[in-house]
């Protein structure tokens, strides 16, 4: 079993920044390849970046040169940094850990970019 707690989201004004957090506990955070997911009101949740556990990151196209995700296996956490937010990626954000046929998911943090 693995626990995801994410944490750092909040309000900003467009064209701000904002780093989220996703602490694991429970299991081998390394070998799990973690992804980021949104989820906005009367939309489905949709990819927004993921890291491998070897590293190798992947950006969907609106966050491409926004948003950045890494890694720390030592201390079992996966940041999102957003750089130059938009009103559009106002949701709530879901952390994800995958390994073979295992998945689990964060409860979600707020993210709200309005002026």
């Amino acid at each position: 079993q693995v626990q995801l707690v994410e944490s750092g989201g909040g309000l900003v004004q467009p064209g701000g920044s904002l780093r989220l957090s996703c602490a694991t506990s429970g299991s081998i955070f390394s070998i799990f390849d973690m992804g980021w997911y949104r989820q906005a009101p009367g939309k489905q949740r949709e990819f927004v970046a993921s890291i491998t556990s070897g590293g190798s990151t992947s950006y969907a196209h609106p966050v491409l040169g926004r948003f950045t995700i890494s890694r720390d296996n030592a201390q079992n956490t996966v940041y999102l940094q957003m750089n130059s937010l938009k009103p559009e990626d106002t949701a709530v954000y879901y952390c994800n850990a995958t390994h073979d046929l295992l998945r689990y998911w964060g409860q979600g943090t707020q993210v709200t970019v309005s002026s």
